[in-house]
């Protein structure tokens, strides 16, 4: 029970002074005029006064509420590091006993693991919820039981008592840390790309050790084995060897005593780029579909175009001199035997044979072919004649034969059922919708993949692979009825750039092929093939250990599953003769980018109330009450501020100066100086 007295004015306080400043000139004016009952009236005007302020006796039943603290025991990845868990765990334990023993004080325990994804330990988020849910006025503490690399220090709450760092590690604890700086996410195939390595040491390291070995592994194929020195950077050249994603592993072995070789190995993931595709663009006459092609390939910015249109062929004789000719020559030699190699992709549009290229050239073709180079052909007419080039040494390779038939119909394309399942042809839409073409030349199909017909079911378009190399055949002159917008038109664009670029071997065009895209440590597998099943993919996680996860069809040709990965590192993914690998997880994680504990983080927020930083292996700290504002923090000891916060059960009130009372009492103050006055 508690008493005091307030006051509950009957008229506003600006007019209750208003009535006291006029009561004290009335006084003072009494005394200057020299009347004997000054101070009697005086009396009078201040009980009047005082009756207006409506003083009142009030009483308070009051409870106590107990003091509040907060223990945050840090749970996250670098707590597991050496005996941090033990150590926090039996700190935790003792803490508690100590303040569940104190009077009036409760304990409120909260756990924090690791932030999502790679956000590291989140302690002033988990402070702040905490905050939130509690009466600011009963807390009497803050504890923090960690190691003290916290990773959202910039966000801490504006705290209502002292902060302790109850710190775990040990000052003899070292680690070694691997770091890669200005990996790009693209690099250009077979041109180095410099990466910045480094290797640091930090904490009580070992002295005398001035190098380390470094492993550097590609795409999980066997180690190659380096030496580097310690705490410099070193810039060390990379060249991807192939297009697509390329997976570089950097490990350094773990040291005797290190913390930990999380953080000894590095995964960058970059995909390989082709600088430039060289495209040579062969044209036997001017057509409207050549204008198709050119623009085609010329509106793609990775592409390098030559493109002759033969214009003027040997056999023709209209008697002008040759000095008066403004047509180019054909540069056969140095293109089809000196700089044949050069070029990713040959495209024979409508070509057929007029003696400008000798046997010899296309036979050179040929071997270009056989050794990885790719050839279109585009045929019109002139592939079902007496100079068609299948009539040349490209014979053997092309996967389609002409029947000497050259077929002026209206049709409408057709993807086959294996043309639906290659990512070609997949999803190019409703043919329902497409408009006509009107020739085709009709061909006999020998080798390779039919994945478009024609007329009565006919081959249209054929794919093929010789020895190293590619080999298309498009049985129509006519796809540029679909840029034209003929009967609706249909996704000539797509088709062919699809076609082009299959044909200079991007990977995500690839027939048969397996891979994986990964989402933090979810990854999505997927496997594309021209079989209708394929069989479970076995996955080899970081650890060595494997299992099989089974892929589900999600469109023709397209088989998915996605799987979540438990630990950081490279997986390697094997269904048949197909392999990929992929990285899970940041190639740095938070959590190990320091993994020596440290107070230097939380010390700006602990100096905030003057609380201190405990290392727990000098022991367990006793705790002691503080006044606000003292040190909270010594050698041995951290403070809590008691905060006697209390909850108001029932208030009485009573007035002081009934209203008989204050009657009597001026009426009688008023009286007795009238009185002395008239004596007087």
């Amino acid at each position: 029970m508690t008493g005091t007295v307030i006051f509950d004015p009957l008229i506003p306080w600006p007019v209750l002074a208003i009535v006291a400043a006029i009561a004290v000139t009335g006084v003072l004016l009494a005394l200057w005029r020299g009347l004997s009952g000054w101070a009697l009236r005086g009396l009078a005007a201040l009980v009047v006064i005082a009756a207006l302020a409506g003083p009142v006796y009030q009483v308070e039943d009051r409870a106590p509420l107990t003091d509040i603290v907060l223990m945050i025991e840090d749970e996250s990845a670098s707590q597991a590091l050496s005996d941090r868990a033990d150590q926090t765990a039996q700190a935790a334990e003792g803490l508690a006993a100590e303040i569940e023993a104190r009077d009036n004080t409760e304990l409120r325990r909260i756990k924090v693991a690791d932030g999502d994804g790679d956000e590291g330990t989140q302690v002033m988020a988990a402070l702040s919820a905490a905050l939130a849910e509690e009466p600011r006025a009963r807390i009497a503490g803050i504890l923090v039981v960690s190691d003290g690399l916290v990773h959202d220090v910039e966000q801490a709450p504006d705290l209502p008592a002292p902060m302790h760092l109850l710190q775990t590690g040990r000052e003899s604890d070292w680690d070694r840390r691997l770091i890669v700086r200005n990996a790009p996410a693209f690099a250009i195939i077979g041109e180095p790309v410099t990466l910045t390595l480094r290797v640091e040491d930090s904490g009580a390291a070992p002295a005398g050790a001035t190098t380390a070995p470094l492993e550097i592994s590609v795409d999980g194929a066997e180690p190659e084995q380096f030496t580097i020195p310690i705490g410099v950077d070193v810039e060390l050249p990379i060249a991807l060897p192939h297009g697509g994603r390329n997976v570089i592993q950097f490990t350094v072995p773990q040291a005797e005593g290190e913390l930990t070789d999380r953080n000894n190995t590095a995964l960058i993931q970059m995909n390989g780029v082709r600088d430039r595709l060289r495209v040579l663009l062969v044209s036997g006459e001017p057509h409207p579909g050549g204008r198709t092609w050119r623009n085609l390939l010329k509106s793609d910015s990775s592409v390098d175009l030559v493109h002759f249109t033969i214009l003027r062929p040997p056999e023709k004789q209209d008697g002008v001199p040759v000095d008066e000719l403004s047509l180019i020559a054909f540069p056969t030699r140095e293109l089809f035997l000196e700089k044949i190699n050069d070029f990713d992709l040959i495209i024979f549009d409508r070509y057929k044979r007029r003696g400008i290229l000798p046997a010899i050239y296309l036979d050179n073709v040929t071997n270009y072919i056989n050794e990885g180079g790719a050839v279109l052909i585009a045929a019109g007419p002139d592939f079902a004649s007496a100079d068609s080039i299948f009539r040349s040494p490209l014979a053997p390779i092309l996967p389609a034969q002409p029947t000497a038939r050259v077929i002026e119909e209206r049709f409408v394309p057709m993807v086959t059922d294996l043309g639906h399942r290659h990512p070609v042809t997949t999803d190019l839409g409703d043919s329902e919708d497409w408009g006509a073409w009107l020739r085709q030349i009709d061909v006999n199909h020998r080798t390779g993949e039919l994945l478009m017909t024609g007329v009565d079911e006919r081959p249209l378009l054929v794919l093929d692979r010789v020895g190293e190399g590619r080999v298309a055949l498009l049985a129509s002159d006519h796809a540029w009825l679909w840029s034209r917008g003929f009967e609706g038109g249909g996704p000539q664009l797509e088709l062919l750039r699809r076609l082009a670029h299959w044909m200079m071997k991007e990977p995500e065009l690839e027939e048969e092929a397996l891979w994986a895209e990964a989402n933090g440590q979810v990854m999505r597998i997927i496997r594309q093939t021209l079989e209708d099943e394929v069989g479970p993919v076995t996955i080899t996680r970081p650890d060595g250990e494997t299992l099989e996860i089974t892929l589900d069809e999600v469109s023709p040709g397209r088989f998915e599953a996605t799987y979540f990965g438990p630990e950081i590192g490279l997986y390697r993914l094997q269904e048949g003769d197909q392999m990929a690998v992929i990285g899970l997880g940041p190639a740095a994680p938070k959590e190990f980018e320091r993994t020596i504990a440290t107070d230097e983080v939380l010390k700006p927020v602990l100096a905030e109330l003057r609380g201190g930083a405990i290392r727990l292996e000098d022991g367990l700290p006793s705790i002691r009450n503080v006044r606000a504002g003292r040190p909270a923090a010594g050698r041995g000891w951290i403070g809590l501020t008691p905060r006697e916060a209390y909850e108001t059960r029932d208030v009485t009130q009573a007035g002081l100066l009934p209203p008989w009372l204050v009657l009597v009492l001026a009426g009688g103050f008023l009286l007795a100086g009238w009185l002395r006055e008239g004596r007087r």
